[in-house]
């Protein structure tokens, strides 16, 4: 795509002030602004029209459906329910907001939403795929109010065996809205603030549950790859004052497998029917990125093993945990795996370990996931299913390049935000030191990466050492005779000496380095 491609040898520059950042960077790679106005008259019509008719629907409003999402969320497109058969066998409930029956094909929301294809998740606003009459409206599942869903019914053994799997039109009335940090709370102790004894209950089992699943997953073969979610934090003015390591925890990790059950449900149950879909395509990394991996792992003392089978690599991804460097080692083994993406002629998720995968769980945000509610409702209802496998091709394409590009901003927007913050700390001649981590060596120079603020740059080997500093091609380490070397792998404290936007790059040099040179 010719707005990513540009990226590689240019990128957004920073708005005139920190507030006008996001701007700039939606202007960079050509995001929508505010919906047309057909768009909105449009929302406000069917927000009240298509509710007060709903069709023929089965009635949860008794049942006992919740959601889970961060403190700070504002649309919910999803929640969940948990039934025990006379056998004890579980029945997971997952209950996705029917945004198919607001947003027709061909109306003026659908070709709206199908240009956004995704919405945008910036540090300071959201570019949603849908007006907020529909995702912060009618199809959120806020506690406490009708809302109509599409629910997807799986029945598991106790060991995490899928049974059966239904489906249905659905309208619900969810009895709570739950933070991760009151589910936390509950599965690690069992008790939260203004959860009752009846929700804790539900609240473990279904932990229970997807533990199992989990663990199901990676005996299978799943890559088990945590890397932490970070979120920056903004002061009043658009400025970088702080950044929040989010980790995957169990009620994190509950949402997921529950989301991933539903998800592999709808794919398996279309596919096997022989109707194509959009389905989520991930596959095995390519032998070359393989081998730079053996490589540079071969440097920091780790050997990889059989790659080729999955639960060889699972077991690896386990042990390799209580690595010191594994924050390093988890980044070089992402950076070796193929993106996933969305595809019309194939199946099957390498990192999921699944054969039938695809999205489902958030029509609001995602055009994949409506086009499949569409699908999974025409077969439900007896009616052609299918779609032409041409325009299955196009959806495919343009669903993948719209999710790069938002991708693509996201990530721009948060490096111009780490990299104002550095430049401040340049231009009030404060210095901070940082703890780093090598993880690249060139003749060069050596690349380090900064956990603290997640950053990465080059540490020049003019600043290494006031001798001649060589490069050995054997190792991928860099010597100065007589004095040290520096290798992937090696920690070492350092300070930003140079910012540069233009080029997207940024230059340290070690702390004991720069103390010598006054």
């Amino acid at each position: 795509m010719r707005g990513i491609e540009d990226n590689k040898i240019m990128f957004p520059r920073p708005g005139r002030t920190p507030r006008e950042d996001t701007q700039a960077v939606m202007k960079f790679y050509k995001l929508p602004g505010n919906f047309p106005k057909e768009v909105l008259d449009e929302a406000r019509r069917v927000s009240v029209e298509k509710f007060k008719d709903p069709g023929p629907r089965l009635d949860l409003r008794k049942k006992f459906i919740f959601t889970c999402d961060p403190a700070t969320a504002k649309d919910f497109d999803d929640a969940l329910s948990l039934d025990v058969d006379r056998r004890g066998n579980y029945i997971l409930g997952v209950h996705i907001a029917d945004v198919s029956h607001f947003v027709k094909p061909g109306g003026a929301i659908d070709r709206e939403a199908y240009k956004r294809s995704t919405s945008v998740y910036f540090c300071d606003r959201v570019v949603p795929m849908l007006p907020e009459e529909l995702s912060n409206g009618v199809c959120s599942l806020v506690p406490n109010e009708d809302r109509l869903a599409f629910s997807v019914f799986i029945t598991f053994s106790r060991d995490g065996e899928m049974i059966e799997r239904s489906f249905a039109k659905s309208i619900i009335r969810s009895k709570a809205r739950y933070t991760y940090e009151q589910v936390m709370n509950v599965i690690a102790g069992g008790k939260s603030a203004g959860i009752d004894s009846r929700a804790v209950k539900t609240l473990q089992k279904i932990n229970t549950l997807a533990q199992t699943l989990r663990a199901k997953r990676f005996a299978s073969g799943a890559l088990d790859l945590e890397v932490p979610e970070i979120e920056i934090v903004l002061d009043d003015f658009g400025e970088m004052n702080g950044l929040v390591l989010r980790s995957s925890d169990e009620s994190h990790q509950m949402i997921e497998e529950c989301m991933v059950a539903a998800n592999e449900a709808v794919a398996k149950e279309l596919w096997t029917r022989g109707i194509k879909i959009l389905s989520r395509l991930h596959e095995k990394p390519e032998d070359e990125k393989i081998l730079l991996l053996r490589s540079e792992l071969r440097s920091l003392g780790v050997k990889l093993g059989n790659i080729e089978n999955s639960k060889v690599f699972t077991q690896f991804l386990r042990k390799i945990k209580s690595h010191p460097l594994y924050s390093v080692i988890s980044v070089m083994i992402l950076r070796s795996m193929k993106r996933a993406l969305y595809d019309s002629s194939s199946i099957g998720h390498y990192g999921l370990a699944k054969k039938y995968y695809a999205h489902f769980t958030s029509p609001i945000r995602r055009y994949p996931d409506l086009t499949l509610h569409r699908q999974l409702a025409s077969f439900i209802s007896g009616a052609n299913a299918k779609v032409p496998p041409a325009k299955l091709s196009r959806w495919a394409k343009h669903a993948s390049e719209a999710e790069e590009r938002a991708a693509e901003a996201e990530r721009a927007l948060t490096e111009i935000k780490k990299y104002r913050l550095l430049e401040s700390e340049l231009a009030g001649r404060v210095t901070v030191e940082y703890d780093a981590v090598i993880v690249k060596c060139m003749p060069y120079g050596c690349f380090v990466d900064i956990p603290s603020i997640a950053v990465s740059g080059l540490v020049h080997v003019s600043v290494l050492s006031r001798r001649f500093v060589k490069f050995n091609a054997h190792d991928s380490s860099l010597s100065a005779p007589g004095e040290r070397s520096w290798k992937i792998g090696d920690k070492l404290k350092v300070k930003v000496v140079n910012v540069d936007f233009r080029q997207r790059r940024i230059d340290f040099m070690p702390v004991i380095m720069s103390k010598r040179r006054r």
